[in-house]
């Protein structure tokens, strides 16, 4: 399902005071008397879809004007997704979007029920519709849409070489993005990989194990405070076991008054059971304190004061401090950096073979790039004389009988992401005069007609859902306002087409006909405009006609109109 516009309501814009548009599918027409506010709708429909807020367009008296527009969506289609994505809501398939416009030149837009930049209203509306007015022919006039839209009418020719040469291209970027990066920084990584060899021939002469600053640390307690551990260990083994040497033999040692314990205790066992468990564990208790007595004796013997080793210890600690105050925490952190170093510089001193690799593929890939550039041109040059041949034909129909659009391909510098073609539109008005740009080469009426020849060409290849033309006919009449009738008709085939005009030919081809009428004090209200029956679009298109709707010469000139446009409808 394509999306379309179903309904926009307008308030406080020019003479428009309040107005609901009611819009179907096909090609709908815009009618009314000069002034009535025909040109403030297609205003308002660039409003709705970010084109300039104008605080002179605000109607005297208001404070704003706000338009709102329905769209019917597609839930699971790309509109819808972008919607979500931005926070909005598309409720049941219908988007609502509206835009206010203050009297001081604010603006506020909102999307899905989600206030959003007035410029997302402008990113969106490039997939949903094309405005055509006096100062809305923007769309086609931007490059990239022009090349977009030939390669699009160039049609599957295009598809393959086009998706190769892409491929190509984002790979030839990334390669020399990654070549530029090596080679600009090639002092600052040689400068990094001379820091890091430093550091790990550092960690190297200096051999760290893990926990190693831990063990020297307790080990520099011990040689610090020998003395004092010796003679602490001496006085707890004379207080346990005693000294044989010593001259006071009434000091009574530890294990020597526990054997009187248990001797005592022993000697009278056999009159009381309970005794005997208390025995036994006396006779423990001397067997511990002689053993540790002996762990005593032994420990004293093995502490030594070294000051050789102590200092030893110390510069130890100094090496190892060294290191972990630049490279790591502890020692394992200083050992993980040096892993990490190393294969760092690895890396870095794989810089020139890797410079050779990308500069080589760079190479390669730029003769590919060349190739399928090429066939990109080709292929898009026989389009645009295709397209140009085309698009001239239409102008011919549509009261531009000497005018000529060419498509100008030119070779960009550089290498683009969609080949080495820039693409231009240009126009001749007569042929005494050079192509020209669009912008340049017709006037504002003349590229109305231009952009409607293009659109029915492009109808297809460039499918935006929705086009708005206003005074697509201007300065024709005639059998070119017939043929301008049956493009749009043609147009609509394939999109949802609004169209405000002044000519009757145009507006007999419609499907829908509205007509935008004025109250008593020239405002445009709710109810001023009105979708017309087959009655009543014979009345307005004789009004158009000859002025006086209820003429029988114009109403029945009318029902012809109508009748031939319907005829050829069905042809």
């Amino acid at each position: 399902m394509r999306p379309r516009v179903e309904e926009v309501r307008i308030q406080g814009l020019g003479v428009i005071d309040e107005a609901v548009l009611a819009l179907s599918p096909g090609f709908t027409v815009l009618t009314g008397e000069t002034g009535a506010g025909k040109t403030m709708v297609v205003t308002g429909l660039g409003l709705l879809f970010g084109g300039r807020a104008d605080p002179a367009r605000v109607r005297p008296g208001s404070d704003k004007a706000t338009v709102e527009g329905t769209l019917v969506v597609d839930p699971a289609g790309r509109v819808a997704q972008q919607v979500q994505d931005l926070g909005g809501d598309v409720e049941g398939g219908e988007l609502i979007i509206s835009r206010t416009v203050s009297a001081e030149g604010r603006s506020r837009a909102w999307l899905g029920g989600r206030t959003v930049p007035v410029g997302t209203l402008t990113y969106l509306a490039e997939d949903l519709v094309a405005v055509h007015g006096q100062m809305d022919q923007q769309r086609l006039l931007q490059p990239g849409r022009q090349r977009a839209a030939l390669d699009r009418y160039a049609g599957e020719e295009l598809v393959k070489p086009l998706r190769a040469y892409e491929q190509a291209y984002r790979r030839h970027r990334q390669v020399t993005d990654e070549l530029a990066e090596i080679t600009a920084r090639a002092r600052e990584r040689a400068q990094e990989a001379d820091m890091l060899r430093f550091g790990l021939e550092e960690v190297g002469r200096a051999e760290p194990r893990p926990g190693e600053e831990t063990e020297l640390r307790e080990e520099e307690e011990r040689l610090s405070h020998a003395d004092s551990l010796r003679s602490a260990a001496e006085t707890a083994h004379r207080a346990l076991l005693g000294d044989p040497m010593a001259g006071d033999q009434d000091l009574q040692d530890a294990v020597t008054l526990v054997g009187q314990a248990r001797s005592a205790v022993e000697a009278v066992r056999d009159f009381d059971p309970a005794l005997a468990g208390i025995a036994d564990r006396l006779a423990e208790a001397g067997y511990l304190i002689s053993d540790v007595a002996t762990e005593l004796a032994a420990y004293a013997e093995s502490v030594e004061a070294d000051p050789a080793r102590l200092a030893m210890v110390q510069e130890r600690q100094a090496v190892l401090t060294h290191l972990v105050r630049k490279y790591g925490e502890d020692t394992r952190a200083v050992l993980a950096w040096a892993e990490q170093a190393a294969r760092r510089v690895t890396e870095l001193e794989g810089d020139d073979e890797r410079i050779a690799e990308l500069t080589h593929e760079q190479e390669e890939l730029t003769g590919r790039l060349t190739g399928f550039a090429a066939e990109l041109t080709r292929i898009r040059t026989a389009a645009a004389e295709r397209f140009g041949q085309a698009v001239t034909e239409e102008l011919a129909a549509l009261a531009m009988p000497h005018a000529r659009v060419v498509v100008v391909i030119t070779p960009a510098a550089e290498f683009g992401p969609h080949g080495l073609d820039e693409v231009e539109l240009r126009m001749s008005p007569h042929p005494a005069s050079p192509p020209l740009p669009l912008n340049k080469g017709a006037s504002g009426g003349e590229l109305s007609r231009v952009m409607l020849a293009i659109e029915v060409v492009f109808a297809g290849a460039d499918p935006v859902p929705t086009f708005v033309f206003d005074e697509v006919d201007a300065g024709v009449g005639g059998k070119a306002a017939v043929e301008i009738g049956r493009r749009l008709a043609r147009l609509a085939r394939t999109a949802q087409v609004i169209v405000v005009t002044h000519l009757p030919q145009v507006a007999a081809f419609a499907d829908q006909h509205l007509v935008v009428e004025k109250a008593g004090d020239g405002s445009v209200v709710r109810s001023g405009v009105v979708a017309l029956d087959r009655d009543g679009r014979t009345r307005e298109l004789a009004r158009m006609l000859a002025g006086l709707e209820d003429s029988e010469l114009g109403r029945a000139h009318a029902e012809e109109l109508l009748a031939i446009a319907a005829a050829d409808k069905r042809g």
